[in-house]
């Protein structure tokens, strides 16, 4: 308390840093003092923050690994927080939340402590019995008791930092135990205690906090057991979407019983609106109940009761006026369909009053766009799963979507045109700023719209006409100067054509969603023309300004039109094409590529300031490039002849220095497109390639001279970094003599990742052997000068980023530092495994390119906190695969190194074998077994090494300071295998083996640690399946010993085994009623040689995996 108040009071900043310190030293404490300190906090504190301090202090005890408390002591603290909870019921809200989590925490982690050595006596499974106590009392015991059930329930339904990677599999035992013994009666209980609720509602007042806050609660106790994880799927916690709710069988009775979804109902009627929007939570996971529990009446009666409860709501929709009940109940009628067919839905009694009231309500909410704009997507989302399920649907009962989804497209259209102008008076957020939402709800719109084509077509027809109609005589009056309209009506124009062409490009592209005929497509053809033609008149008015969205939008709508019609599956003789032909006179698809590409040259040349529009612009040329069916009649057109001979920033401003080093980075899709083009007939046409090359030469030549001023008054520096900028986004080829340009500009501006970025990540693409595109004559040194180059930019980036390592903050660390670091090992990874170039050549004849390389990246690596290795995923999946592939091919190199440095590389491993990425746990297993393969080798070759070679050997030199190293990693491997759910069986099993025979007795221990630790019934089949795991093995193995470097003589007689040998007993591991169990198998090898076509066959469910002399032997799982 003293330290409280200096912490708080203290002016003196010396008794406040003391202050502070002592309290850090407090909360970390991890041992049992610990314990009676937090205690005695509790029973004298004053203070709420002590009492919280202290709670949050005993949770991190319980939840630290590993726990230094007893059983007795746990069960103590439990207990302890049970009775301080009942005799203060009235503390603070978040004193009391953090009592409530400890009790929670204790709970779940202790959750298979048994109190005896008796199956039944467990020590903190009685918790409905401890809770119903509370349950009993004043309205604020009450409340804390039925808090304590909800925070359980969540806690056991979570992940938390309580649980690292490695113990989810016992996280999930727990959670599969707590659903099976606990979660059916604490549901029941509070079904029990809500329905008693709701017969004392009168007696209730709702406004006063502890009969809110018990209300609250319940209903969090209730929704927490129906969103829990029944079967351990994995939930994107950032969508709101639910999936199927897998209620176990053992549930059926409550659901069976209608009383309970009309318990719910009938709360939201009777609740306020600050409690209902709960209410409706818990009626959508009831809505997405499991089909599969209810029998096809049981189901049909489930859903006429939904259907009935949901249409008794839309009847008296006052609820709904709270924001938060209205986004929850848009949320509850999309589960009506999600998890219902719409021919289920059509045989219940109430549908036609319950789809006219659900049109109704759509239409209402559309046009109220400014209330809770984010819940239009699931009723769009309602509307289109309807309409795509009319032709599978085989019932007879009409669904009378015909008479109401014209009814909601129309309600949508005209509501978006509307709020245009209320958007400009009134100054609010206008939604055509947020292209993410536009994109999902038009791509919603397309299908339903669809449905009823030929009202949709004449909607969008007559809206567009009157709209454009008037923005061309505006227009046309301002380019003359006949008369000054107000710019408001100009924005209302532009903004409710923007919205027209949007909505026409997603009716074009939802002609996948339907089957099409002739009809339709001239339908398509009319809107087409629309757009081109209004394409043509903002075109022309771009010398005097534009708007921005409109051109958004009519990308988007040429990109949907690319997608449908731009394509060989189109027949030319389509109404479509005729239609085009007869108002546009284009004939065919040349033609109308042809618009585009005049589109996207008049794009670059006017709107090369506009990020966003030049961004769109450039994705649909390359998506045009893409196409291989475009790509000779696009090579035809003089428009693409014109960008391929004069990209350059007098024709394209964007290429110039005068922008942002943001807008750059278009100019990598820019120069891939052209690049795709320039290769199409390029064949031995050098002279052709050249030519294409000269405005890239001619900026290498410009930025060199700007560069050789770098330490003169006269040096430009904004204009030669731009330009670098430039060229390294622009080139997909690279002339040798001017990377010295690229490396002087790393020199200079190092510190700089808007320079090292696009330079570095220029290399990597340069030495990408991609479909093997880098095969050089055997004459030619091109594939060592390439290298060379690559060697030489990252020495020089790594030079200069390892000498400002103290001068970064920590949280520009990333974005400053280990961003490049990350692409400096992709760049050395691409190059080491490119295949090339022979490195055996650098060393043969004394070039230090190799080894400077190797070096840099050492110290790169040295120079990163471990910690971090893992913390972020693009360098951590790098590192390793580049690991992977040094251990393999250069492992002669690693094996210089300081043993310091092998540490850190081995517990880099360590750690990474841990880890969820697949990608980098496999690549800990490859590069442990070469290392584990390499110190074999090492120690066992028959031809003798002498005491000197093997002390040269780091690894060698590791193992014999710090062989504990090599037994953590052993522990580890074999924990996962055997106590976790591992999903890379193949990878874990190659190093395992060898790891074992070189921690022979370290292994018999883990063994009789394993053992000891099952029950003492199954401790001898446990023993006996590892015994058969090794049979056959050590007998033939003289075991190493570190200090006297002696070989085994006996490494041939192992290959002997797996060639004599019919029948090998191999282990597996097996889960049988939450206990793991080593059993044996036994698998016909008929002949060695056909181990590797039993490797091929059973390569799934193989466990272990040995290299022995470039030989297979296959231990399968």
């Amino acid at each position: 308390m003293k330290v409280r108040a200096k912490l708080h009071e203290a002016t003196d900043g010396v008794q406040r840093q003391e202050a502070e310190k002592a309290l850090v030293e407090f909360q970390s404490g991890t041992n049992a003092g610990t314990l009676s300190q937090c205690q005695l906090l509790l029973d004298r504190a004053q203070s709420s923050y002590s009492q919280y301090m202290a709670a949050t202090t005993l949770t991190k005890l319980v939840s630290s690994k590993p726990c230094t408390l007893t059983l007795q002591q746990r069960i103590h603290i439990r207990n302890y927080v049970l009775d301080y909870l009942a005799t203060h019921p009235k503390l603070v809200h978040y004193v009391t939340q953090s009592l409530v989590v400890l009790f929670a925490r204790i709970t779940k982690l202790g959750w298979f402590d048994l109190i005896e050595k008796d199956d039944s006596n467990w020590a903190f499974r009685n918790v409905i019995n401890d809770v119903s106590q509370f349950l009993q009392g004043s309205v604020e015991h009450c409340m804390i008791g039925v808090l304590l059930l909800a925070q359980l329930t969540a806690e056991m339904n979570q992940i938390s930092e309580s649980v690292p990677n490695k113990f989810l599999t016992k996280h999930r035992k727990a959670v599969i135990s707590f659903r099976d013994t606990q979660l059916y009666d604490i549901f029941q209980l509070s079904c029990t205690l809500l329905r008693t609720a709701l017969e004392n509602s009168k007696n209730m007042d709702f406004t006063e906090e502890s009969h809110h806050g018990l209300l609250s609660n319940l209903l969090k106790l209730a929704l927490n057991c129906l969103t829990f994880d029944f079967i351990g799927k994995i939930v994107d916690e950032s969508s709101e979407e639910v999936g199927t709710v897998h209620i176990p069988t053992a549930w059926r009775p409550v659901f069976i019983d209608f009383t309970t979804i009309q318990l719910f109902f009938d709360l939201y009627a009777t609740l306020p609106s600050s409690l209902s929007s709960m209410v409706l939570s818990c009626l959508i996971q009831i809505a997405s109940v499991r089909r599969t529990l209810f029998s096809c009446e049981e189901r049909a009666k489930f859903l006429s009761q939904l259907v009935s409860g949901v249409r008794k709501i839309l009847e008296n929709p006052q609820g709904l006026s709270e924001p938060s009940n209205y986004h929850e109940f848009c949320r509850l009628l999309l589960k009506l369909k999600s998890n219902y067919q719409l021919g289920e839905l059509v045989t219940v009694d109430q549908y036609p009053e319950a789809i006219q009231l659900i049109a109704k309500f759509t239409v209402e909410s559309l046009n109220m766009w400014q209330f809770s704009p984010n819940s239009v997507h699931y009723l769009l989302s309602l509307w289109q799963r309807m309409v795509v399920s009319i032709p599978h649907m085989k019932a007879s009962e009409p669904h009378l979507l015909e008479t109401y989804t014209p009814e909601v497209v129309r309600a949508y259209v005209s509501s978006r045109l509307e709020s245009v102008g209320v958007v400009l008076r009134e100054g609010l957020d206008d939604p055509l700023d947020d292209f993410t939402v536009i994109q999902q709800q038009l791509d919603q719109l397309s299908i339903i719209g669809r449905y009823e084509y030929e009202k949709t077509c004449t909607l969008l027809v007559q809206l567009f006409e009157q709209t454009a109609q008037r923005y061309q005589e505006v227009v046309t009056a301002r380019m003359n100067n006949q008369s000054q309209p107000s710019m408001e009506e100009i924005s209302i124009l532009e903004g409710q054509l923007t919205w027209v062409v949007y909505m026409i490009g997603s009716a074009i592209g939802g002609r996948t969603s339907f089957n099409s005929s002739d009809d339709r497509d001239a339908m398509d053809g009319e809107l087409v023309c629309r757009v081109l033609q209004l394409m043509d008149l903002t075109d022309s008015y771009l010398p005097q300004g534009g708007c921005e969205r409109l051109e958004l939008a009519t990308i988007s709508f040429l990109e949907q039109f690319g997608r449908i019609y731009v394509d060989d599956q189109v027949h030319k003789a389509s109404k479509f094409y005729r239609r085009l032909s007869q108002i546009l006179m284009l004939n065919d698809e040349s033609m109308v590529l042809a618009v585009f590409i005049r589109k996207i040259i008049t794009n670059l040349k006017f709107w090369g300031h506009c990020e966003q529009i030049l961004t769109h612009t450039l994705t649909l040329l390359s998506e045009l490039s893409d196409n291989y069916n475009n790509l000779k009649k696009l090579l035809k057109m003089e428009e693409v002849q014109f960008m391929l001979n004069n990209h350059t920033s007098e024709h394209f401003p964007f290429l110039g220095v005068g922008v942002s080093v943001q807008e750059m980075k278009n100019r990598t899709l820019f120069y891939a497109a052209l690049g795709r083009l320039l290769m199409v007939e390029l064949d031995e046409d050098e002279e052709k390639f050249y030519q294409f090359m000269l405005p890239l030469k001619g900026a290498f030549e410009e930025v060199g001279r700007l560069l050789l001023q770098a330490e003169t008054p006269m040096f430009q520096a904004e204009e030669a970094k731009k330009g670098l900028i430039g060229l390294a986004r622009d080139l997909r080829g690279l002339y040798p003599q001017y990377t010295n340009v690229l490396v002087r500009g790393v020199e200079i501006w190092g510190h700089d990742p808007q320079i090292t970025t696009p330079v570095l990540k220029l290399y990597a693409e340069l030495v990408q052997n991609r479909s093997q595109r880098l095969q050089f004559d055997v004459s030619s040194p091109n594939g060592i000068l390439l290298f060379r180059e690559a060697s030489k930019i990252i020495c020089t980036y790594g030079s200069h980023i390892l000498s400002s390592i103290n001068n970064i903050p920590k949280e520009q660390m990333y974005p400053l530092r280990l961003k490049g670091i990350s692409i400096c090992f992709l760049l050395l990874n691409v190059a080491l495994f490119g295949n090339f170039v022979n490195f055996g050549v650098f060393r043969l004849y004394g070039d230090e390119a190799l080894d400077s390389a190797l070096h840099t990246f050492v110290k790169l690596l040295l120079s990163i906190p471990q910690s971090d290795l893992l913390v972020y995923p693009k360098l951590s999946k790098i590192y390793y695969v580049l690991l992977d592939c040094l251990s393999r091919d250069h492992m002669n190199f690693l094996a210089t190194l300081e043993p310091d440095v092998f540490l850190y590389i081995l517990s880099s491993i360590s750690e990474g074998l841990s880890a969820i990425d697949t990608i980098v746990c496999t690549g800990c297993c490859s590069t442990l077994d070469h290392i584990v393969t390499h110190l074999f080798k090492a120690l066992h070759q028959k031809s003798k090494k002498t005491l000197a070679e093997l002390e040269n050997d780091a690894l060698v030199r590791v193992m014999k300071h710090q062989p504990s190293i090599l037994q953590q990693i052993l522990a580890t491997v074999l924990n996962i295998i055997m106590f976790e759910d591992c999903r890379n069986y193949w990878s874990m099993s190659r190093p395992l083996f060898p790891l074992i025979l070189l921690n022979n007795e370290y292994f018999h221990q883990l063994r009789q640690q394993v053992i000891s630790q099952q029950a003492p019934d199954k401790q001898n089949a446990m023993l006996k399946s590892f015994e058969n795991l090794m049979e056959g093995v050590y007998s033939q193995f003289v075991c190493f010993s570190f200090a006297s470097h002696r070989p085994i003589p006996n490494k041939d007689s192992f290959k002997s085994i797996t060639r004599k040998k019919k029948r090998k007993k191999i282990f597996y591991l097996i889960h049988c009623n939450n206990f793991f169990t080593l059993s044996s198998l036994f698998v016909d090898f008929w002949q060695y040689k056909y181990a590797k076509l039993v490797l091929l066959l059973m390569g799934p469910f193989f466990m272990l995996l040995v290299k022995a002399n470039q030989k297979l032997l296959c231990y399968p799982h």
